[in-house]
């Protein structure tokens, strides 16, 4: 490819060839092809429209960008530094294709708004990508839900035995966090579908460019309303990051208890082999790999977040160099989420819950406390009062080394006389889940009734509704 650069006209000598490699940008952008040929055929149609060229050059423009796209894709065109990033590269090859009809194309548009419609139609297709991946993993988290509603689960809090649940309810939990991540996702999309092109470099163009119908073009609901905005907005990238950022919280919070719970000090589950890694010198090892690689893989999303903000904090209107620097963290972090969804909805159908261990677990610890403090409470007393006493019958059963199922109905009643021999079917596991009825509790039918919904919801966003 030759070296001649469009702005040759003002520069007496060729650029430093390290300062090509420095400024170059091809590794990244290159990603962007597809994205930029789609608005270059675009403004070509638009060019036209307006008559700023004849309808035959926008046509020969079109089939010429049509053909470099084929030779990206077959792996035949070839990149070089000195023509810095993906637009370059297409137009210059696009002048060897056509000749001088393709200089015409970058008639009333700039890099600058070049760019910025570049990486909204990427990360538009991408968002979109992300939220159908992240329905199947809901729909995923559904269908386990409701093949262990039969499952019982100690309840943490401070990583403290707490109260039993239900695993459906635990696994419940996850789908509405990431029910509220595709939302997140779905609110990001209207600011990131707005269309930057007819902006040029920060002022507009002199050309009577459509814009309406350039966006109508390439599917955008509207176009952006100050140019000098348009070409230096990454807010849209930015609140993508932010909640790409949050959605890794929540697989890093799965994969947290993924982790402990195939641990030897838990094992309500077996991590299924296909999921896991050995260690390469002691014979015994399981480790839970994956889980622990999403965790880790956590921090990346919320570098790229932290970079993108670095990047833009002090930068003056309108585009700066430094905004080539927004590709890789967000290019990093579309990749990194969608390696994560996919890994879980691949893994979770496949893990092993150890029903009878976790439900030992949940007879052990006191978890039924609370339980016998509302059982009082329904006898006429005070619940401080109540919680004094089954306290105190607490210390009295840790003195022993029992639960407070496994005391006699007599020592019960020393604590108080309003004890009585059903106590001890209040204080089941079963009774303790299926009496936590208020709207989001642990109850079963609380539970199937969720399972309920969240296939009305999946059902509904698969169809459009």
């Amino acid at each position: 490819m030759a070296e001649h650069k469009p702005w040759d006209g003002r520069f007496a000598e060729k650029t430093d060839a390290m300062v090509e490699a420095f400024t170059s940008s091809i590794q990244v952008d290159r990603h962007l092809y597809a994205h930029d040929i789609a608005g270059s055929i675009a403004h070509a149609r638009t060019l036209a429209e307006a008559g700023v060229i004849a309808q035959e050059e926008a046509d020969s423009l079109e089939k010429g960008l049509r053909q470099v796209k084929a030779e990206i894709e077959t792996g035949e065109f070839k990149y070089n530094d000195s023509l810095e990033d993906i637009h370059m590269h297409i137009e210059s090859r696009l002048s060897q294709i056509l000749g001088p009809v393709a200089s015409k194309l970058h008639t009333g548009r700039s890099r600058n708004d070049q760019v910025a419609l570049d990486c909204r139609l990427y990360l538009r297709d991408e968002t979109r990508k992300i939220i159908a991946m992240l329905q199947e993993l809901r729909q995923v988290l559904v269908d386990t839900a409701q093949a262990h509603l039969d499952f019982f689960v100690p309840g943490y809090t401070h990583l403290q035995r707490a109260q039993p649940v239900l695993l459906s309810h635990h696994l419940m939990a996850y789908y509405e966090m990431f029910t509220r991540d595709c939302e997140r996702f779905k609110d990001a999309l209207f600011r990131i579908n707005v269309m930057p092109l007819g902006s040029a470099a920060l002022a507009g163009t002199t050309f009577p460019l459509d814009r309406d119908f350039t966006a109508s073009l390439l599917g955008f609901e509207g176009v952006t309303q100050n140019s000098m905005d348009a070409v230096s907005d990454r807010d849209f990238a930015m609140e993508f990051l932010a909640d790409a950022s949050i959605c890794m919280v929540h697989f890093s919070r799965f994969s947290e208890e993924l982790i402990l719970w195939s641990s030897s000090e838990f094992a309500f589950l077996n991590m299924p082999d296909a999921f896991a890694t050995g260690s390469s010198i002691m014979p015994q090892k399981k480790n839970p790999d994956v889980p622990e690689l999403v965790r880790g893989k956590t921090g990346r999303v919320f570098g790229s977040l932290i970079t993108m903000l670095t990047i833009m904090k002090s930068l003056p209107m309108a585009y700066n160099r430094d905004m080539q620097e927004d590709k890789p963290p967000l290019f990093d972090a579309v990749d990194t989420i969608k390696a994560c969804v996919a890994m879980f909805a691949r893994m979770i159908p496949k893990l092993e819950f150890d029903r009878k261990r976790m439900f030992d677990a949940c007879n052990k610890g006191f978890l039924n406390a609370t339980d016998m403090a509302d059982y009082l409470v329904e006898k006429g007393v005070p619940f401080r009062e109540a919680h004094g006493i089954v306290g105190r019958a607490v210390a009295y059963a840790l003195d022993r080394g029992r639960e407070l199922q496994e005391i006699s109905l007599n020592d019960l009643r020393k604590f108080s006389d309003k004890l009585d021999k059903d106590i001890y079917e209040a204080l089941t596991v079963e009774h303790v889940v299926d009496r936590r009825r208020t709207a989001g509790g642990t109850a079963s039918a609380n539970v199937i009734a969720a399972i309920g919904r969240a296939h009305t919801q999946l059902h509904a966003e698969s169809s459009g509704d």
